[in-house]
């Protein structure tokens, strides 16, 4: 099997996992495990289905970093404030989700599975890390279009999107990026600047849509190429166009930090981090084994064990 690597956005698998799996699966002490079962159920689809041979787990090791907020204080402000039943997309933990993440780690770690995150910093940046410097073809495992940025058919980089749910996946190409937005991967930071984003809290510039958000970047290739034609009478950017970038200054000279992916954490390399998958076996697999009955996972561990069993 060639040597693929499988990237998890694993916040936004868990949160997903747990809105999606009846929270009435519990344990014999009755705290949910839905979530836990819902993870694990996903990586043994998607490692096979995919054929990875090397997986990360990234992790959120700080969700909404202060340097971001200091950049841009409406930066994801609105998932603090506000708490909106059965929404993944918030990402203020429930309870019931909390109680579960010390067993996800738990069971990640049975399974050998690499949990990589980075303090101050997002999953997104440790996938983009990764991704950007892998040198091998990259699945990245995500519900959250800001890692669109990294796709990039050249290095064989590609999204499994799973908005839609795990029985309508989507993989996302330079094409798909292109049909969707009309603009090319490594401008979808740029053009998600431009356009705004409710999802993160960011306000855009007030009056550019996606139609003209694409449409400018088509015509001068970067946002930087933009206001660089904002600034030059002879360019030919329309008047109202100009007034919109300038009302915006402000907010055009941070946002592109926030919205932009890290791609140069110093982070382990794949054979540090035990990347590599193996089947599971000796003293991890009777835990996991002993934690199939008293944690209720039930065949969720069963298809974990199976799928693992695989790579060898």
């Amino acid at each position: 099997m060639p040597d693929r690597l499988m990237l998890l956005d694993t916040a936004s698998l868990y949160f997903r996992a747990f809105y999606g799996v009846p929270d009435t699966i519990r344990r014999s002490d009755g705290t949910p495990v839905n979530a836990v079962r819902g993870l694990l159920d996903m990586i043994a689809r998607l490692t096979t289905d995919y054929g990875a041979t090397h997986l990360v787990a990234c992790w959120d090791d700080d969700w909404r970093p202060q340097w971001r907020v200091d950049l841009l204080p409406t930066y994801k402000a609105h998932r603090v404030a506000d708490v909106v039943a059965g929404s993944p997309d918030v990402e203020v933990v429930p309870d019931a989700l909390e109680a579960q993440i010390p067993m996800i780690r738990r069971v990640l770690d049975l399974a050998g599975i690499a949990v990589v995150g980075m303090p101050e910093h997002e999953a997104d940046d440790v996938v983009g890390t990764y991704a950007s410097h892998a040198g091998i073809p990259v699945d990245v495992v995500t519900g959250d279009r800001d890692l669109f940025q990294v796709v990039d058919d050249e290095r064989q980089v590609r999204v499994i999107y799973t908005a839609r749910g795990m029985k309508n996946l989507e993989i996302v190409t330079d094409v798909v990026v292109v049909g969707k937005y009309r603009v090319l991967p490594e401008q979808y930071a740029d053009y998600a600047t431009l356009r705004g984003d409710a999802s993160d809290g960011l306000p855009g510039v007030a009056g550019i849509g996606e139609k003209t958000a694409a449409s400018l970047l088509g015509e001068f290739g970067t946002l930087e190429g933009l206001l660089e034609a904002a600034s030059d009478e002879r360019s030919g950017l329309s008047a109202p166009v100009r007034a919109k970038l300038a009302a915006a200054a402000g907010y055009l000279k941070v946002a592109p930090a926030v919205v932009r992916i890290v791609r140069d954490l110093q982070l382990p390399t794949l054979d540090d981090a035990g990347a590599q998958l193996h089947p599971i076996v000796g003293d991890s697999r009777a835990e996991l084994e002993r934690l199939r009955t008293d944690w209720n996972l039930g065949g969720s561990v069963t298809r974990l064990l199976e799928a693992f069993d695989a790579r060898h």
